[in-house]
């Protein structure tokens, strides 16, 4: 009893801490993720806590799903909250992130941990799919603000819209590497079933059925008889639903879940682009994925300490976070939007914050649920460093840089009229 008593009042805590903690710290060079990994951290020295079982290797199914969850929040509260329409030119600074940046990332990581970690071929395009993706979870702050707030602008668009499509886009090399350390040679491989199922099938089928149930939800929402209208139910846990249902139909046909929710939320948004339910549905994901989002970094801070998650780290795996980070990520982004008529600070930015964080441990856990692979604490390791130094580095630097070039653009003078009616509204 005393136990459940203990950790329910830390529950208790976690939750107004989830309420409180982004208002002190929205004016600070601090994020929400440090401070409930500090938090884990901290609880870790507890007697109660040290003892638990926290090794990743030990809870891969648990840890799958967890991730799994607050990542398809994340993905339709980043959906929802886009006020651009979808659409080539619109989009192309996403589609040149998507199809060179990424791939090219991809790559890059492949090869410098085969080169640097001495793993094999399919342990090192794991790592690189893994890594590659940005999180949608961890990079609220960077991202655009609530659905028809306006004021996007490119920097916060890219990196939402980015995140939003290339946490399923990773999905194929992921599948690759768990399809290449199960044959052990690349001549084994069904390349004709990877290129036609893997990525063009999968793909496809998560973003039509998508869209179509994205659609369809938006119908019955908006557009139904006034009586019967789902949006005058004013319920924002909507949202929940529709993310459930779209991942959940998508998954069972065989598509990529991920890319299927979030195309469910910009068809449900596009369904009738300015109505104020949007923004009751993305305040509601919103503040689950917080609450599912610190709940999984304390957990993450403890298993660091208590549960040892970076004992297998080397020097070379701690140089290969380094240059992951700072390197590989920058220099891909910056080749993929060479051309994009963007300033070259903007560009930097877009480039630089590209945060890992738990849709790299989702895909880490899936991986290893599925098949063999070389070193699994060395990738623990690895993988985990990587969260925590971007957590820490993109979190402290985030704040005043994105401040100091809305300054001298002048968007903080429209960001400021723009969030006079929403404090009246609060209050």
């Amino acid at each position: 009893m005393e136990t459940y008593v203990i950790v329910l009042a830390g529950f208790g805590a976690l939750v107004l801490l989830t309420a409180w903690l982004p208002m002190v710290l929205r004016a600070l060079p601090l994020s929400l993720p440090i401070c409930c990994v500090g938090a884990g951290a901290a609880l870790s020295l507890l007697p109660a806590v040290s003892g638990l079982p926290l090794k990743p290797s030990e809870h891969l199914g648990l840890i799958e799903h967890a991730t799994e969850g607050v990542v398809i929040i994340s993905l339709m509260g980043a959906g929802l909250k886009i006020d651009r329409l979808i659409g080539w030119r619109r989009w192309a600074v996403t589609w040149r992130m998507l199809g060179i940046a990424m791939p090219l990332t991809i790559l890059a990581l492949a090869v410098l941990a085969w080169a640097l970690l001495g793993v094999g071929t399919a342990t090192a395009l794991l790592l690189g799919a893994s890594l590659a993706p940005t999180d949608p979870v961890l990079a609220s702050d960077v991202q655009v603000g609530h659905p028809t707030e306006g004021g996007e602008d490119e920097m916060r668009f890219a990196l939402t819209s980015e995140a939003g499509l290339n946490d399923g886009l990773a999905f194929p090399f992921v599948n690759l590497a768990i399809a290449f350390a199960g044959s052990g040679t690349l001549v084994d491989l069904s390349w004709a079933h990877w290129l036609g199922v893997d990525v063009i099938w999968k793909i496809v089928v998560g973003a039509a059925l998508g869209g179509l149930i994205g659609r369809s939800l938006g119908w019955l929402t908006f557009h139904l008889p006034n009586a019967s209208k789902l949006s005058r139910t004013g319920d924002g846990f909507v949202a929940l639903g529709a993310t459930c249902l779209t991942y959940g139909i998508v998954q069972i046909v065989d598509g990529y879940g991920f890319v299927g929710v979030f195309a469910a939320a910009l068809a449900l948004r596009a369904s009738h682009h300015s109505h104020e339910y949007h923004r009751k549905m993305h305040t509601y994901a919103e503040e689950l994925e917080r609450l599912l989002m610190m709940i999984l970094l304390v957990g993450f801070g403890a298993a660091l300490v208590a549960g040892g998650l970076l004992t297998g780290l080397t020097l070379p795996a701690s140089a290969f976070v380094v240059l992951a980070l700072v390197v590989v990520r920058p220099a891909s982004g910056w080749i993929g939007l060479l051309g994009s008529g963007l300033p070259h600070d903007e560009k930097a930015v877009i480039a630089f914050f590209g945060i890992r964080g738990l849709g790299t441990v989702y895909y880490l856990a899936f991986a290893l649920n599925h098949a063999p692979f070389d070193a699994p604490d060395l990738l623990w390791a690895t993988v985990a460093l990587t969260v925590l130094i971007s957590i820490i580095l993109h979190g402290v630097t985030v704040t005043p840089v994105l401040r100091f070039l809305d300054h001298r653009s002048g968007r903080d003078t429209q960001i400021g009229q723009l969030e006079i009616p929403l404090q009246q509204e609060a209050t």
